[in-house]
């Protein structure tokens, strides 16, 4: 099973040897967590998302962030290695900070993040995997949205230039996972390259951009994307042209917001029914959820995928074009999620999430696993605020 949990200044090292002992892209680790009883709630219980939101990003930044406040390390315990990809999503998390409390403390952070990325990855911001830079130029696009700081921008446009040369017409079309796999085609880089092309487009207006995206999405629908809406993970990985029929929460999530981004650009309401029907699947997929509960995918690498599951669906959710029953049809299944993990699922007082939000978190809890838990919680005062929840 392949991860990326190598820091990234090692992965040239063992790069080949990782690529001989894996079977598929990124998958949830498998370290077990011993079960603790979950916390009780009060008789009359209270959901204050918000505070609840403040004391993870605060928790957050004191246990994860590196001595040199570059990055954020890889687990609770005190494992320093960098990991590329997860940075970008304590950007989101920051981003998501700010936008809920305006809060110049978040933007600040944010930007010593951007230029700490750099600096550990050799000083540049490229680097192996075109689904990780992916998530870091949506993330740094975001980022460009909320203060209007033009580095952002050009960290977007410095790595979809380098996501744009993974395009090719191996299996179809899609975008390559890694440089040394050009044949191997997947949705965590092909949904990325979508979503990053849409905005890209919304942002500097070029009808390219549109093409591409349309172009990549149309391939992935018809490759990866089953009738029923289930979300595959990838093509071609043994140049076989076989697809992996592998199905992770995090997939979902990407075509969700791929398909999002596309109305958003076009308007075109195919894109919402599509979205809608991948949605209706995660929601009750026994391979997703447990009792309408988004599963737990291990630590490491799978810890991080509910984040973008739930990030996405919660994007599903704000789309004034979205039909009422399916808005609060997606936005109960949220609250749900929330709710369990808010008593379920952070332990108290470390404020650490579990990778599985019925159960208290135990032992060494990793970044990865902590970003799903506050995205969650951030998502949740989002939705409340809206009043899409209570």
């Amino acid at each position: 099973m392949k991860t990326k949990y190598l820091d990234n200044r090692l992965v040239m090292i063992v790069l080949f040897a990782a690529f001989v002992l894996s079977s598929c892209s990124k998958s949830p680790a498998t370290t077990p967590v011993t079960p603790v009883p979950p916390v009780t709630p009060p008789a009359t219980v209270t959901y204050n998302y918000a505070s609840l939101s403040d004391s993870l990003q605060a928790s957050t930044y004191n246990t994860y962030i590196s001595v040199d406040r570059n990055y954020y390390i890889q687990n609770s315990t005190g494992t320093t290695t960098f990991n590329y990809w997860p940075q970008a999503h304590v950007l989101n998390i920051l981003e998501d900070g700010y936008l809920r409390t305006q809060n110049a403390l978040y933007t600040l952070r944010m930007k010593a993040l951007l230029t700490g990325i750099k600096i550990e990855n050799g000083s540049v911001y490229p680097n192996e995997f075109y689904d990780d830079m992916g998530w870091l130029a949506n993330a740094s696009i975001r980022g460009y949205t909320i203060t209007n700081d033009t580095a952002y921008l050009n960290v977007a446009k410095i790595l979809y230039a380098q996501i744009q040369g993974a395009s090719n017409n191996i299996a179809g079309g899609g975008i390559a996972w890694q440089r040394t796999q050009l044949y191997y085609k997947n949705t965590p880089s092909t949904g990325n390259a979508i979503i990053l092309a849409a905005k890209m487009y919304e942002l500097l207006g070029n009808a390219s951009d549109l093409t591409f995206a349309k172009n990549l999405y149309s391939w992935e629908k018809s490759t990866l994307v089953s009738p029923a809406g289930v979300v595959y993970d990838g093509i071609n990985q043994n140049q076989d042209l076989q697809v992996s029929k592998a199905v992770y929460t995090y997939n979902q999530g990407l075509f969700i917001g791929a398909a999002v981004e596309l109305y958003n650009a076009t308007q075109d309401p195919a894109y919402i029914q599509d979205a809608i029907l991948t949605a209706n699947n995660e929601i009750a997929d026994p391979d997703l959820e447990s009792n309408g509960i988004l599963k737990s995918e291990g630590q490491g690498d799978g810890g991080l995928f509910k984040s973008i599951a739930v990030r996405y669906l919660t994007n599903l959710i704000e789309l004034t074009a979205l039909d009422a029953a399916d808005r609060t049809k997606y936005a109960a299944f949220l609250q749900k999620n929330a709710q369990t993990l808010y008593y379920k699922g952070i332990g108290r007082p470390s404020l650490l999430a579990s990778p599985d939000w019925t159960l208290q978190p135990s032992g060494s809890i990793d970044l990865t696993t902590q970003l799903s838990g506050v995205t969650m919680i951030e998502a949740a005062a989002r939705l409340k605020a809206g009043a899409f929840i209570q």
